[in-house]
């Protein structure tokens, strides 16, 4: 909690100085990547396809499932590695313990709420996803009632700037922030440069029960859409190449696959029916 407090832009103190103030290793804000061995990333991959599977897996399971597979791999290893993809097993817990020090938990502001209008409502969540020789995180930033992707951001690190950095965009595609904004309970969406963006442009922030996916279950069902249509039938050898094909991806999504839900309109239809999205205009 304390690293994310420096700030090394705008300040009137050096980042050294910060450091010293906060008792904070400066070497310590460094991000240092994580190589994989190639078995390694095997193994990842196939817990990212069993989490979507069954997102209430823990590493005991992960690890009974992997040894089953004829994997040798253990429990703290399984949990390392869930740590690094950012992976966490999803249920619904007792709350007979108190969220940890260091942030402020907001609550959940949809609870029996009906949302009316596009804008009303985002919400926004971050995913594991592959590549043939490593992995990115990839943040979507969600209309609630329309299901429209406003912004997407991918990173090969989870510090909270690209998820910043989706939301401005966000914002201005829509020409507006939203009256609520929901997320989990992730350290990128608790730190203050979250906080300070989402509440800045006039939004009031909700946050998910610990380990309660249904809280935000429209962007959960984006990710499994996603991997299972735009990432698992292809492979990526780097982030460029999974950037350019998640882009195909979601203007498809916005503008070309109608839903169920929503009465078999497509998501951009919703969001903005007076609107002919510009991907329609240059076809």
């Amino acid at each position: 909690m304390r690293k994310t407090m420096v700030e090394k832009e705008g300040s009137s103190l050096s980042v050294r100085r910060q450091c010293v103030l906060l008792g904070i290793n400066r070497n310590r804000l460094k991000v240092r990547s994580r190589q994989l061995s190639d078995k390694e990333f095997e193994v990842t991959h196939r817990m990212d396809e069993v989490a979507l599977a069954f997102p209430e897996y823990g590493s005991r399971r992960h690890a009974r499932t992997l040894r089953r597979e004829g994997y040798d791999i253990g429990r703290d290893k399984v949990r390392g590695l869930m740590r690094l993809m950012g992976l966490e097993a999803i249920y619904r817990r007792p709350r007979t313990s108190q969220p940890g020090k260091g942030h402020k938990i907001y609550s959940y502001l949809l609870r029996d709420r009906e949302v009316q209008e596009p804008d009303e409502v985002w919400c926004a969540d971050i995913t594991y996803i592959r590549m043939s020789k490593g992995f990115a995180y990839l943040v979507a930033v969600m209309d609630w009632k329309s299901r429209a992707v406003l912004s997407w951001k991918l990173s090969n690190t989870l510090e909270s700037g690209f998820c910043v950095a989706a939301f401005k965009e966000a914002v201005q595609q829509a020409g507006r922030a939203p009256t609520i904004f929901n997320t989990d309970q992730g350290s990128q969406f608790t730190c203050r440069e979250w906080i300070e963006v989402v509440e800045g442009a006039g939004s009031k922030v909700s946050m998910d029960g610990k380990g309660r996916w249904v809280d935000n279950v429209f962007i959960e069902r984006l990710w499994r859409a996603v991997k299972h249509e735009g990432v698992y039938l292809w492979t990526y050898e780097n982030l460029h190449d999974l950037e350019r094909a998640l882009g195909r991806w979601f203007t498809q999504y916005n503008g070309w696959k109608p839903h169920s839900s929503l009465d078999w309109r497509t998501p951009w239809e919703c969001y903005r029916p007076q609107e002919t999205p510009r991907w329609r205009k240059a076809a």
